[in-house]
């Protein structure tokens, strides 16, 4: 097995260039263009092994392979600028890894990115290697937006309905089967899969970004993903925007099978959905549902009490922040 000691650094950077953008790799630096009257929008993740991702290098139990690590690491990035409205223009990728790293776990995590950027009409355009004790990633992504069409947290206003643009808790139900297969065996095959699918190659929502930038009026809503989780979505828009909100629990798309208060947990605290959470005037919340496709819903409302509770019931019910993802 050819690890990264054995291949050096310079070959292997020779072994990733096919999965780069072949006029820009090669030079210190790459060289863009802003589309004319854009803004430019960028975003940065750090992935580690044993804390997104396991690839079986730590003691952490084994759930993606390296194609799907680099897939789900470039889609996490993606869905932070349909977050802000804005549609990619390049990424750049630093890897940081141990030298007994096979190389070919390396070549499949270019590979799932190369892939997944492909898809979503972009290119690795540069990056840097070094030696470290873990496996990590730290993705830049470059995008740009019309300066009035870029989504902030701070533009709900009291009124405003809260849609989702999709299922939420998928991903944290896929996540339970690759954890735990004997509760796996109790799912049917058909949702067992598409959970899995949902966790390890989520799909951020750059499709609905055009259709935002053409119907919403300029400047006029709030929103960010879901990738913490509906709840920390919510709580976040909320607190950036000084008002507060009531989510209707029946209306959250949530999975089917489970109990129904499982799934609801797994809907609100789950994380890693990577839809977006939008605050739109509530003549035209229909619309963006119709736009966003299966799944979206309208599952809340902005109100001027700084607080978020969840409906649910005929009761309403303060949210629980213990549950929120933290890194720290």
């Amino acid at each position: 097995m050819l690890t990264l000691a054995d291949c050096g650094e310079l070959e292997l950077i020779a072994r990733l260039r096919p999965y780069c953008h072949r006029e820009l790799i090669g030079d210190d630096a790459a060289v863009l263009s802003l589309p004319s009257g854009e803004q430019l929008v960028v975003s940065t993740d750090v992935l580690v092994e044993g804390v997104h991702f396991s690839l079986g290098m730590t003691d952490t139990p084994v759930t993606m392979t390296p194609v799907d690590v680099g897939w789900r690491s470039l889609a996490a990035n993606l869905s932070d600028l349909a977050a802000m409205g804005a549609l990619p223009l390049g990424l750049t990728v630093g890897l940081a890894a141990p030298r007994n790293c096979p190389v070919a776990t390396i070549e499949g995590i270019y590979q799932g990115m190369a892939t997944c950027a492909q898809a979503y009409g972009t290119s690795i355009i540069g990056g840097d290697t070094c030696r470290s004790s873990v496996l990590s990633l730290s993705i830049t992504v470059l995008g740009s937006a019309p300066r009035e069409r870029i989504i902030y947290r701070d533009r709900a206003k009291v009124g405003d309905v809260i849609v989702v643009t999709g299922l939420h808790g998928a991903s944290r139900a896929g996540l339970e089967c690759l954890l735990h297969p004997q509760w796996a065996s109790t799912v049917p095959e058909e949702l067992r899969q598409a959970w899995i699918q949902a966790h390890q190659r989520p799909q951020p929502r750059l499709d609905l970004v055009p259709w935002l930038h053409q119907h919403l009026p300029p400047s006029r809503i709030a929103g960010m993903d879901s990738s913490d989780g509906l709840a920390a979505a919510v709580l976040q828009i909320c607190q950036a925007s000084g008002v507060g909100a009531v989510l209707w629990a029946e209306q959250i798309p949530k999975v089917s099978h489970l109990d129904p208060q499982q799934a609801l947990t797994w809907a609100l605290y789950g994380g890693e959905d990577f839809e977006l959470v939008l605050c739109v005037p509530r003549e035209l919340a229909t619309e963006v549902c119709t736009a966003a496709g299966n799944n979206a819903a309208m599952v809340g409302e902005i109100v001027p009490e700084t607080t978020v509770q969840l409906q649910q019931a005929g009761k309403t019910l303060p949210l629980q922040p213990q549950q929120l993802f933290q890194h720290f």
